[in-house]
């Protein structure tokens, strides 16, 4: 599929996902495997070049993740990255120390011996690098010479020009290398010699085609929540092949206001989705009678979206695929060296439907990341209301209830939400975070509306800045802004007399308050 392809190697970095990020920014795709992946598979995908990403071990100790010395021997390039510098040093016979002290943070960099990778860069003798490390290489293996340093670290730097192999002990992927991005391009075209063939416009052709060959005359059936994600995998699916994506909405009773509107009624005119509208707000709202506790409700709603999706699904004859709008940090997420992440909640999206229907899956998306989702959007000619539609729950407003889900409560928030979005909107503020929204809390303040007592309900705002969720930080939106959303929502919505900002980031807190 790709001509020009970087494998990038996973030693646990939390970067490491910014590495596959700045390599498709400079026009090649990119890949993230772990670490102990299969040779077979590094085989099969017959990389142009190797990426080999930090990581929080030490390859002095004992059971530390290590670099299979075949991948060396594939005669492509090979960039190591803070730990995969230390293996490349550690494997190829050179030594690798502790250091004094652990370096974190900004340092001041050289170059040396005229290196390829530093080419372009005005501020050779000065130029600004993010270090993270615990060890630090102290000689150089055979055939590498030093390619730059700092005041603390004689070896930042290492290459081996004949063989294509370079390392560096900082990290260029991060913002706060100044040329980061410069040099992971220098690697790439000049050490490499690739070409910035990957783009939205191939990916979305190439994808078409694909999913041609993939699904053939089978039907596929998809559970639109008119998110970017399953609307993007819904217009590919459509473009391939044609009526016979069927898509279903189900109104679980805890939508937003006007969301059926909003995206049956524009999808279904506007690109001739095939969609089925379900109404089964009052066979969610029921079991949640008396349900407090937050994964219980997640349970509930996710179990029951399968078996009304299941049911859906099953009337339609000939049903043979199921279409999901699975990212690719799902992707990497799943095959994580480290294993699965520490459960801190259910996800937000329903899942389990595969193991329930018996169904092939056909996933469009699992090669993006969010922010390459939106890009795609843009080439199948989205409007920007659906393409900045900010993210949402799989268990919509029962999330944002804090405590039992009601009838009354659901309208209250509902209500407080719709005024908290139009004023983003009018205000220009709605595509700058990443998520603003309204919280329904379990509890009632005093409260004074003309000369009279009240004991009302209150609202909390969460506005939040990301990237992809992984983390955020909250808003810094203008105090003019909050105020006259504090102000409309004590004025029209009737129950509440307080709203409150959340100031919190993530981490320690999430973004949903369940």
């Amino acid at each position: 599929m790709h001509d020009n392809r970087v494998l990038i190697l996973d030693f646990g970095s939390q970067f490491t996902q910014l590495i596959a990020r700045r390599v498709r920014e400079a026009g090649v795709y990119s890949e993230i495997h772990p670490c102990n992946v299969d040779p077979e598979r590094v085989k099969a995908f017959k990389p142009s070049a190797l990426i080999l990403s930090g990581g929080p071990s030490s390859v002095l100790e004992g059971g530390c993740p290590a670099l299979n010395m075949d991948y060396l021997d594939m005669g492509v390039p090979v960039l190591g990255i803070c730990y995969g510098m230390q293996l490349m040093a550690h494997n190829m016979g050179g030594r690798v120390v502790a250091s004094t002290d652990r370096e974190y943070g900004r340092a001041q960099f050289s170059v040396q011996n005229d290196c390829v990778l530093f080419e372009g860069i005005e501020e050779k003798d000065n130029l600004t690098v993010w270090m993270s490390h615990g060890d630090r290489v102290e000689a150089l293996p055979d055939g590498f010479l030093p390619m730059g340093r700092t005041d603390s670290i004689e070896f930042a730097a290492m290459g081996d020009a004949a063989r294509r192999f370079y390392a560096l002990q900082f990290h260029p992927e991060v913002a706060h290398t100044t040329e980061g991005a410069l040099i992971i391009q220098n690697f790439l075209f000049k050490v490499a010699g690739l070409k910035p063939t990957w783009s939205m416009a191939s990916f979305v052709d190439t994808c078409i085609a694909d999913l041609k060959k993939q699904v053939g005359d089978a039907k596929v059936v998809l559970g639109l929540s008119g998110g970017i994600d399953s609307t993007v995998a819904a217009v590919l699916l459509h473009r391939a092949i044609g009526k016979n994506l069927h898509c279903i909405f189900v109104d679980n009773g805890l939508l937003r206001m006007g969301e059926k509107d909003e995206v049956v009624g524009f999808l279904a005119e506007h690109f001739e989705l095939n969609v089925k509208f379900v109404d089964a707000s009052r066979e969610f709202l029921d079991k949640l009678v008396g349900v407090t506790d937050p994964e219980q409700k997640r349970k509930i709603i996710g179990y029951t979206f399968i078996d009304v999706f299941d049911r859906e699904a099953k009337a339609i004859p000939g049903v043979r695929f199921l279409g999901q709008g699975t990212l690719y940090p799902d992707v990497i997420e799943s095959e994580s060296f480290k294993g699965p992440s520490a459960v801190i909640k259910s996800h937000h999206n329903v899942g389990g439907l595969p193991e329930k229907m018996n169904l092939k899956l056909v996933e469009p998306l699992r090669e993006l990341f969010k922010d390459e989702v939106r890009r795609a959007a843009y080439e199948l000619g989205l409007p920007e209301h659906i393409i900045w539609r900010q993210p949402f729950p799989g268990p919509g407003l029962s999330i944002r209830i804090i405590g039992e889900v009601t009838d009354e409560r659901l309208g209250i928030l509902r209500l407080a939400d719709r005024i908290v979005q139009n004023e983003m909107v009018a205000s220009d503020w709605y595509r700058k975070v990443w998520q603003g929204f309204a919280v329904l809390l379990p509890l009632k303040t005093v409260g004074v509306m003309g000369d009279d007592r009240t004991y009302e309900n209150v609202i909390a705002l969460r506005m939040v800045d990301s990237i992809d969720a992984m983390t955020a930080d909250w808003s810094r939106l203008p105090s003019e802004l909050l105020a006259r959303i504090s102000n409309r929502i004590i004025n029209e919505v009737k129950g509440v007399n307080r709203v409150v900002l959340d100031i919190s980031s993530k981490p320690p807190s999430t973004i949903e308050w369940e």
